[in-house]
């Protein structure tokens, strides 16, 4: 029994407080008008979702139309305190250097005193003597006058006609005057290699040398040099499909005014253009072949994944770039990961510098390896709310056995710079005259292109061996395609 005659174990009712209605109502109504400023704040940061989303697409867009407009290959945006150009004064000119002296002179001329000073009219005498040295381009266009003897052959009747050695052609009559091998030639490496137009190609023949000429003809003559290149060609695809390692990469390009796309392969020997109606695996798959088991650099295009036989290494630089793009426009807490991709990237690339200067030994080389793909497997594990970050996420995912096949093989390139320097021509060209009117033209273009750029890459003299192609009687493939040893022909 507890004190107040309350028996044990008896619980005492809890004491109840009465609210009057009127406060009910109030707390009602105050309570009705939370949860609609709270529906109302809801829908006001899902609109505010929404417009930031949308706000961010079109900057994305926005940054990459600034680059399309860009002039072909910018630098991007000048440095705020750049080094003044030109020589350094004092000590730190440098080395001075001039022209050297050349090794043949083709005209002497006497230069004499004059007989009286200019300065005040006095006898001048002879002291000594010096040379000076002019190198000069003389405008002249030979022209070539070829008699040509024919006959008819006493056993069989056929006719029989002779050719000189300088001879490009047997044609006569209708096509009795034919451009040289020289000037075709250097209308080649103008218009194919230098991505000058037509008409700006016949306009340096015309004020250099004299020679006047067509836009069509030159369009005609280059079709048949491209014709008699095409041996030679195809033995350029040929070492691109037996090449170890080749850099990939594709760029818009015009046929009859209709998107195209032309498609270059470049090997340490030889580099490879094709133009054809896409951008996919089967147009890559005319150089190199489907059965391509080789190294493959490239810069992330998934129909390249298509090459399945391949090894792949996808271009760093370029990955490099998407990160720093994305921290120039991202929000503080959305540019953390793209920071710490380029980080893990740049570790990378460092850590084949070591290797490649001797500072880490070939174990060393694998353990970090490891480390670095075992580091990058735990940043994609983590889920990313910025749409941008999860779109780099899912790219990093899809490149994740090629990227860091440089390391595992050392000596592989961690970019497709080569392929990337290859194709740069061909965009200036683009952008310059717009493509090609014609597939027939399309044709010349990946021909003369491939050869003059091969001949670049392998550091021989272009006109020499076109003028043999031009001059040959048959058929004959220029010795900048590898023998099946592995060396030039």
């Amino acid at each position: 029994m507890k004190p107040g005659g309350q028996p044990a174990g008896v619980k005492q009712p809890e004491s109840i407080e009465f609210v009057p209605k009127r406060d009910l109502d109030q707390a009602q109504r105050e309570l009705e008008q939370l949860r609609k400023q709270s529906e109302r704040l809801q829908k006001e940061n899902e609109r505010l979702r929404r417009e930031t989303e949308r706000l961010r697409r079109e900057l994305e867009a926005a940054w990459r139309a600034s680059k399309r407009q860009a002039a072909p290959h910018s630098r991007g945006n000048p440095k705020a305190n750049p080094k003044r150009p030109g020589r350094k004064p004092g000590r730190r000119y440098g080395r001075q250097a001039c022209r050297p002296i050349p090794k043949r002179v083709d005209e002497r001329i006497t230069v004499a005193l004059p007989e009286r000073c200019s300065h005040c009219g006095g006898r001048v005498e002879r002291e000594s003597g010096e040379a000076q040295y002019q190198e000069e381009i003389v405008r002249r266009t030979i022209v070539r006058r070829f008699d040509i003897a024919v006959g008819r052959c006493c056993d069989c009747q056929r006719r029989v006609q002779g050719r000189h050695p300088l001879q490009t052609s047997d044609a006569w009559g209708v096509g009795n005057v034919q451009l040289g091998p020289e000037a075709l030639t250097l209308a080649a490496i103008l218009n194919k290699q230098m991505g000058l137009s037509l008409g700006h190609t016949r306009q340096v023949l015309s004020y250099g040398f004299g020679l006047e000429v067509s836009r069509g003809g030159l369009y005609r003559a280059l079709a048949r040099m491209a014709g008699r290149a095409a041996s030679t060609y195809d033995g350029l695809v040929e070492t691109a499909r037996q090449a170890p390692v080749n850099g990939m990469d594709e760029t818009g390009w015009k046929v009859g005014g209709r998107l195209q796309w032309l498609h270059v392969a470049v090997s340490a020997q030889v580099t490879v253009y094709a133009i054809g109606p896409g951008r996919g695996y089967e147009q890559s798959a005319v150089i190199l072949g489907a059965e391509y088991d080789g190294f493959l650099i490239h810069d992330g295009w998934a129909p390249y994944y298509r090459f399945q036989f391949a090894f792949h290494q996808s271009c760093l630089a370029h990955l490099l770039k998407r990160c720093r793009e994305m921290v120039q426009i991202a929000s503080p807490a959305a540019l953390v990961f793209p920071r710490a991709v380029e980080d893990l990237l740049e570790t990378s690339l460092e850590l084949r510098d070591r290797y490649q200067r001797g500072e880490v030994s070939e174990r060393g080389l694998n353990i970090a390896t490891g480390k670095l793909e075992a580091k990058l497997d735990r940043m994609l594990e983590a889920r990313r709310r910025n749409p941008a970050n999860r779109r780099l996420a899912r790219h990093l995912e899809h490149e994740l056995l090629g990227l860091f096949t440089f390391l595992h093989c050392p000596g592989l390139d961690a970019t497709n710079n080569a392929a990337e320097r290859a194709i740069r021509g061909m965009v200036i060209a683009r952008k310059v005259w717009g493509g090609n009117r014609t597939w027939k033209g399309a044709r010349t273009q990946q021909i003369l292109a491939s050869v003059l750029r091969t001949c670049w890459q392998q550091g021989k003299d272009a006109i020499t061996r076109c003028v043999r192609l031009l001059r040959a009687p048959r058929a004959v493939t220029l010795d900048i395609v590898p023998d099946p040893e592995g060396t030039p022909g």
